[in-house]
């Protein structure tokens, strides 16, 4: 079989191709899906990327209020919000969808993966790029914010809740409000596919440094009862408090005339 070039795999799809990709590729991304009826009927993802689609034509051919109002249908039919303007790549898959919302100067790449809850929005009023781009294969935990006009790069796991705010280099884990880079993969690609779903296996470097703490005041304590006892045995060993108690043992007579 001869394996498309690169610049094939790039060239623009048509509408209809664009579809039919935003259907399949949640079978590599959902085992929950059975059959590509079910996607089409089901998946409210699917449905808000596939308004999208239309909604961003018709609003590159300046038929702007006709865009907005399919957005604002799409948005009050699937809980997700997508501004016609935004620029979205191929295979875009939004998991369990609701409360989504990708602004109008947004750019994702291909083959990423949103969780419900995610803002990719904007730190400012004015009309410039002020929406964040997210790279290839970008992965975004549930409830994770993404703000200003940032950009995260390939491969980047965002954990869920986090707030990103700053630039994210390639192959980086970020995890936190502000967001931190926690990891680094490197270069290459852990999942033949491409796609790395593991975004539950995020390290936690604070419940890392309190377990590394426990251990050490475990270590710690059980130094100082080893000392404890130690010095106890020498004591005893050298101490003559048994004589000097019985020398200073008050005699009967003493006890009498103090009476």
């Amino acid at each position: 079989m001869v394996m498309p070039t690169q610049a094939a795999a790039d060239k623009p799809l048509g509408l209809l191709a664009q579809c039919h990709e935003d259907v399949h590729c949640v079978f590599g991304r959902d085992p929950a899906a059975y059959s590509v009826l079910e996607i089409i009927l089901t998946y409210s993802g699917v449905h808000a990327v596939l308004m999208h689609r239309i909604s961003h034509r018709l609003w590159k051919a300046d038929w702007k209020l006709l865009a907005k109002v399919l957005s604002a249908f799409a948005k009050w039919m699937t809980g997700v919000d997508i501004h016609p303007g935004a620029t979205i790549g191929r295979r875009l898959f939004i998991d369990h969808a609701l409360g989504v919302v990708i602004g109008e100067t947004a750019e994702i790449g291909n083959d990423v993966t949103l969780y419900h809850g995610v803002t990719l929005g904007g730190t400012t009023w004015n009309k410039e790029k002020r929406h964040p781009t997210l790279g290839n294969n970008v992965l975004v935990g549930s409830g994770a914010k993404i703000l200003g006009p940032i950009t995260l790069g390939n491969n980047v796991r965002v954990g869920a809740n986090s707030v990103v705010v700053k630039d994210v280099p390639h192959c980086c884990t970020v995890v936190g409000i502000p967001g931190r880079i926690i990891q680094s993969k490197g270069t290459k690609i852990q999942n033949k596919h491409g796609i790395d779903l593991d975004h539950h296996l995020i390290p936690d470097p604070v419940g890392k440094a309190i377990s590394c703490l426990l251990e050490r005041i475990d270590e710690l304590e059980a130094k100082q009862a080893q000392l404890q006892k130690t010095t106890t045995a020498e004591e005893c060993q050298t101490c003559d408090a048994e004589s000097i108690c019985t020398s200073q043992k008050d005699s009967p007579v003493k006890v009498a005339a103090r009476l």
